[in-house]
């Protein structure tokens, strides 16, 4: 792999991720849920802050953006479309832009419905995805401002990543998540065999994150959708995929 990942805990449920490029050194923080750890973990690994790549603006993301650059004067790069939001931004990006990393690159996508400008950050040679609140392990995020046409629309662009992607989600929710899939979507096999492991996964402290974008689409109801199967056990046959991705999500809402 061109990046190493450094992946921790942070505030109640959040991960956050420092990714080094190995041939240049330069290391950038996904997001900045906690500044202090993410400086603890820096110092840690022996690693200088040189960029933030944030998803969207949220304060458990965006938060620790000022007393990281104070401390850094790192470059912080973030959605175009929240650039009003995202403290101390220096680089706007969004749909299609490419954002470089020494010799390491991301092609950004734009996956509004979570917030109405939230991005996403894809090494595609490193076959990982940064996608901060917009697909969780079981899940997806909650419409704090999209539509449910949106948030489709903008997980499409996810489901068409090669399938041995890692998703690096930015919460530990599976658990949570796992529970709920079952309650609409009890006879997948796959997802009965994978909450049966999360449950020892948890039990053991082990983090979830990341998945495996295969086993989303095998098991992930908000990633199925458009799937007959699930479709009927929510009462929603013959109904498009978009009508059942909302039903879905009005159904955890309330889980």
């Amino acid at each position: 792999m061109a990046i190493e990942i450094r992946q921790f805990p942070c505030l109640k449920d959040n991960y956050g991720f420092l990714i080094r490029d190995r041939s240049s050194g330069l290391t950038a923080s996904i997001d900045t849920p906690d500044a202090a750890e993410i400086n603890r973990q820096l110092d840690n690994a022996g690693w200088r802050l040189t960029h933030i790549l944030n998803t969207h603006w949220h304060p458990d993301h965006a938060g620790g953006n000022i007393a990281l650059k104070k401390k850094w004067g790192c470059e912080i790069i973030g959605p175009r479309a929240e650039a009003d939001k995202i403290p101390s931004i220096d680089c706007e990006v969004g749909d299609d832009d490419i954002v470089n990393l020494g010799r390491s690159e991301a092609k950004v996508f734009d996956t509004p419905g979570h917030t109405l400008g939230h991005i996403i950050y894809h090494f595609a040679d490193d076959g990982a995805a940064f996608v901060g609140d917009t697909v969780f392990a079981l899940g997806c995020g909650r419409l704090c401002e999209g539509t449910p046409a949106q948030m489709w629309n903008s997980l499409q662009k996810i489901i068409a990543l090669p399938p041995e992607t890692k998703l690096y989600c930015a919460h530990e929710y599976t658990q949570a998540n796992a529970k709920f899939a079952l309650s609409i979507d009890p006879e997948n096999k796959n997802l009965k065999e994978r909450a049966n492991e999360i449950d020892k996964m948890r039990l053991a402290n082990k983090p979830t994150v990341p998945t495996v974008l295969s086993l989303e689409l095998e098991t992930n109801p908000f990633l199925r959708a458009g799937n007959e199967q699930l479709q009927n056990a929510i009462n929603m046959n013959n109904a498009g995929a978009v009508e059942s991705f909302a039903k879905i999500r009005a159904l955890k809402d309330v889980f």
